[in-house]
């Protein structure tokens, strides 16, 4: 058998459809939405909203004795 180009014969159909594989392409996705803000970020700012409201004293009771007078 003979070496080199004479080896294989190309043969090309004379009528329908010639099937050429592609090399595959990269498909992008929809982008993702992302919060501004993490669960656990507004989890935090929750806390420290809770603990100022508790730290603060209720309105129409009088200022604490020492405490900086309050701004109007």
């Amino acid at each position: 058998m003979p070496e080199g180009k004479a080896a294989f014969r190309e043969v090309l159909p004379k009528q329908g459809q010639l099937s050429v594989e592609d090399a595959a392409a990269m498909v992008l996705c929809k982008p993702k939405v992302l919060p501004l803000k993490s669960v656990s970020l507004e989890k935090l700012e929750k806390l420290q909203r809770a603990a100022l409201e508790a730290a603060r004293p209720p309105e129409g009771a009088p200022p604490a004795p020492g405490a900086p007078p309050a701004r109007a």
